[in-house]
């Protein structure tokens, strides 16, 4: 198996200037997996983390609890490398594709954080879990 390599993206001033921060200065960062389409996480980053992980080609994050920069998969290992970045229309919601190392982005060891459905009968059925690595 090959290690992931960073793909890092380069962003122009108009781009960047585009993002609509809240009055926090935070802008959400929604993670989605290449090939499957998946939603993988959503976090939060500030202008610093948005920079950073533009350039290093790794996702990095604003921990809002902590109040400080976290790089996904430091700790666990499970690291997002980034394949492309878009942001919506409103500038307001940021989203990555990325090619996900590890057993996945949630740090309760589910591939993505989206592992409860609403309803009953509607979660943890078989076409919802993520097949085994």
């Amino acid at each position: 198996m090959t290690t992931p390599r960073a793909t890092p993206i380069q962003a122009s001033d108009e781009q960047l200037a585009a993002i609509s921060w809240d009055a926090k200065g935070l802008v959400a960062a929604i993670v989605q997996e290449e090939g499957t389409g998946r939603v993988l996480m959503l976090g939060w980053m500030n202008e610093e983390a948005l920079h950073k992980t533009l350039d290093e080609g790794r996702m990095v994050f604003w921990s809002r609890s902590r109040q400080e920069l976290w790089r996904k998969g430091d700790t666990s290992g499970d690291r997002q490398w980034i394949r492309e970045a878009f942001y919506d229309c409103d500038g307001d919601a940021l989203l990555f594709v990325v090619e996900q190392e590890g057993r996945g982005a949630c740090h309760t060891g589910e591939r993505s954080c989206f592992f409860r459905a609403f309803g009953e009968g509607t979660g943890n059925t078989e076409h919802h879990k993520q097949p085994d690595p």
